[in-house]
């Protein structure tokens, strides 16, 4: 093992780019490379993710815990440990974890390529219009791999799943999860209709029909895409007219918001379930 360790002990280093000024570089979007931190979305990036690793930056008290996961690891792939102090400076802050990777970004597919790749049967989708908090898109797609979504489509106001702290919410599904970027949601909605997608709308609106009272012929459909809004604002107006059903979910009297991720979640499960009792019931 200690032939794949390489030491390092100097704040500038430069094969340490990629970890340098992590704060600045997820500002700036980095063009090529994104940051894995803590043990269970490393592993992830290594099992189940579907991109390559670039290399692992750790704190030498975290080697011992890892040293049979490390072991798994391509050969090619560096290993650069030093001190935690060490570990902070060069990444701007303290990282409590001590456990960074960096991968490399790969070409995304169109959300028409991504739309068009899936198999037969039923299949759900997200849909994203302006989520700019790092935390609701990781927990949005945090929810898409717990419920069984086969892919995210957002827009360009929708801040990036691969930031970092994106990653870390999502518990590494953000890693897994096909996503697809748009220009707009317009984009997004077309590319789900296109392949026979129905979109359903979800919003506080009182108009709106409750998701309990949807039934479940409707939420059992072969396909349903799941259009979210932000937090603030929600949906456009335009983008919830485009919908085929707009859907609140019931809440206490006096109270009509929830954080848009726990939200997406609550209507994740509402259509697993609906589609998990219509394949049970006799036809």
């Amino acid at each position: 093992m200690e032939e794949r360790i390489t030491e390092v002990t100097s704040l500038d280093d430069p094969r340490l780019g990629d970890y340098r000024n992590l704060r600045e570089a997820d500002l700036a979007v980095r063009r090529e490379a994104f940051i894995a931190e803590s043990e269970v979305v490393l592993r992830v990036l290594l099992h189940r993710g579907r991109f390559a690793v670039r290399s692992i930056f750790l704190a030498a008290s975290r080697l011992p815990k890892l040293a049979t996961l490390l072991l798994t690891i391509d050969p090619e792939v560096s290993i650069y440990v030093g001190c935690q102090e060490l570990l902070n400076q060069v990444v701007g802050f303290r990282i409590h974890r001590g456990i960074l990777a960096a991968g490399q970004r790969s070409p995304m597919p169109t959300a028409a390529q991504l739309c068009g790749q899936l198999g037969p049967g039923p299949r759900r989708l997200v849909l994203l219009e302006g989520l700019t908090n790092h935390d609701n898109v990781g927990g949005v797609f945090r929810n898409a791999a717990a419920f069984g979504a086969d892919g995210v489509l957002y827009d360009s106001t929708t801040c990036d799943p691969l930031y970092r702290k994106a990653i870390r919410v999502s518990v590494g599904a953000a890693l897994f999860v096909p996503f697809a970027r748009c220009v707009t949601s317009h984009e997004a909605i077309e590319a789900a209709r296109a392949v026979g997608f129905e979109i359903l709308a979800l919003t506080p609106r009182p108009e709106a029909d409750a998701l309990a009272e949807i039934g479940t012929t409707w939420a059992a459909a072969e396909r349903v895409a799941l259009l979210v809004g932000s937090e603030g604002p929600g949906l456009a107006s335009p983008t919830l007219a485009t919908a085929d059903r707009a859907v609140r979910i019931a809440m206490a009297a006096g109270f009509d918001s929830l954080n848009v991720a726990t939200a997406s979640g609550i209507a994740l499960h509402a259509l697993r379930t609906a589609q998990r009792a219509s394949q049970a019931s006799p036809e």
